[in-house]
C-alpha cells in the first residue's frame, strides 16, 4: 500500500469505484434484456459510433442474424427491434471506455503532478491492468455466446464479475487508505477475532456472489418461482445429474447452482448478525460499530429481494436492485474490515 495521503486522489478512486460498479450493474440490464450479444465484434475503436447509416445498420443486423441467439432464439426480430439491443449493448461498450479515461487521464496527471509518487505508482498500475483483464474477460465472455450456444459461459460471466469485484475493492481500500491513512512503517497488527469473523464473511459473500454469477449464467433464476420450496419441495430431488451429485454439479447443475445460491444468503446472515452483537458489546469506533450495523441491514434487505426476485419471475427492476444491493454489500463489507483492522492496528500503537 501506498504511504503518501491525498484527498484529490481519493475523491478520484472513489469515483471511478462507483463508474465500475455502475458498470456492473448497466451490465446486468445487458443481460436481462438479452442485448449483450447483439454486437458480434469487438472494436474499442473504431466502435465508439454506433451505424450512422441504413447501409451500416443492415450490415450490423446481418452479423447479427448469423449468430446461435437470433437462429435459436430471435428469429422473427425486425431490425427496429435489433436496433434496441444493439444501442443498450452500444451504451455499455461507451461507458467502459469512459470508465477506462476516467482512470487513466488522472492518473497519469498525478502522476505527473508527483501526486502518485513514482515509487508508490505500481500499486495503481496493477488497477490499470486489472481494467484491462476486466475488459478482455467481457470479450471473451461475449464471443462464448457466438459459436454455438445462445447464451454466454457462466464461468466466463463470473469470472468477468469477479475481476470487476476485485477491481472495485482495490480502488475501495485505497481511497479509504487515502481517507484515513496507510499505516505505513508500523509493524502488522494481529487480526482480532472481530476483524477475522469480517473477512470469513467477505468469503462467504464473495461465494455468494460467484453462485449469483452462475445463477445469471445459467439463466437458473428462472427454473422455479416459487420460494422456500423448489419443485413442491424444501430440498428437491433430481437437482444433480442422473449418475448422482458430482463436482461439476456444484457450478453447472442449474437447480443445484440455483438452491445453493438461495441458502448460502443466510450463511452471510448468520455471519452479520454475530458481528453486529459482538461490535455492540465492544468499544469499536462508532464508524465501525454503524458499520456492522448497516452491514446486517443490508444482508436482510437483499435476502428480502432476492426471494421478490423469485416471486416476481426475474423482474428486470428487481433484479438489478437486488445486484445493486450485493454491491452495496461488498462495499459496505470492504469498508467495516477496513475499520476493524484501523483499529487493530491503532492498538499496537500504529494510526488508525
Amino acid at each position: 500500500m501506498p504511504r503518501t495521503q491525498n484527498k484529490a486522489v481519493m475523491i478520484w478512486l472513489q469515483s471511478f469505484a462507483f463508474l465500475a460498479a455502475f458498470l456492473v450493474v448497466f451490465g446486468g440490464s445487458v443481460r436481462l434484456t438479452r442485448s449483450g450479444l447483439s454486437i458480434v465484434e469487438w472494436n474499442p475503436v473504431g466502435g465508439t459510433l454506433p451505424p450512422l447509416s441504413s447501409q451500416a445498420w443492415g450490415q450490423e443486423f446481418a452479423k447479427y442474424q448469423g449468430t446461435p441467439e437470433f437462429i435459436k432464439i430471435n428469429f422473427n426480430m425486425t431490425l427496429a427491434q435489433y436496433k434496441e439491443i444493439f444501442i443498450i449493448e452500444w451504451v455499455h461498450r461507451l461507458l467502459a471506455r469512459l470508465a477506462g479515461l476516467v482512470f487513466a487521464l488522472p492518473f497519469i496527471y498525478f502522476l505527473f503532478r508527483r501526486s502518485i509518487p513514482l515509487k508508490e505508482a505500481a500499486l495503481y498500475v496493477g488497477m490499470g491492468l486489472l481494467f484491462i483483464a476486466q475488459a478482455f474477460a467481457g470479450w471473451y465472455m461475449v464471443a462464448s455466446g457466438l459459436v454455438d450456444r445462445p447464451s454466454v459461459s457462466q464461468y466466463l460471466l463470473t469470472t468477468h464479475l469477479l475481476l470487476a469485484l476485485s477491481l472495485i475493492g482495490l480502488a475501495l481500500w485505497t481511497a479509504l487508505g487515502h481517507r484515513y491513512g496507510f499505516g505505513a512503517g508500523r509493524r502488522a497488527a494481529a487480526w482480532s477475532p472481530i476483524a477475522r469473523l469480517a473477512g470469513a464473511a467477505l468469503v462467504v459473500l464473495l461465494l455468494q456472489i460467484i453462485y449469483g454469477g452462475l445463477t445469471a449464467g445459467l439463466k437458473a433464476g428462472h427454473i422455479s418461482d416459487t420460494w422456500p420450496l423448489m419443485f413442491g419441495q424444501l430440498v428437491p430431488r433430481g437437482m444433480w445429474s442422473k449418475t448422482g451429485l458430482t463436482l461439476l454439479d456444484l457450478v453447472a447443475a442449474p437447480a443445484l447452482v440455483l438452491f445453493i445460491h438461495r441458502w448460502l444468503a443466510f450463511a452471510v446472515l448468520a455471519m452479520a448478525a454475530v458481528i453486529f452483537a459482538k461490535a455492540r458489546r465492544s468499544d469499536l469506533p462508532a464508524e465501525a460499530r454503524r458499520g456492522a450495523l448497516v452491514l446486517l441491514a443490508l444482508v436482510t434487505l437483499q435476502i428480502v429481494l432476492g426471494i421478490l426476485v423469485v416471486l416476481l419471475h426475474v423482474q428486470i427492476a428487481v433484479a438489478l436492485f437486488h445486484q445493486t444491493m450485493a454491491l452495496l454489500l461488498f462495499c459496505t463489507t470492504i469498508y467495516l474490515i477496513h475499520r476493524l483492522r484501523a483499529v487493530d492496528l491503532a492498538r499496537t500503537g500504529g494510526p488508525a
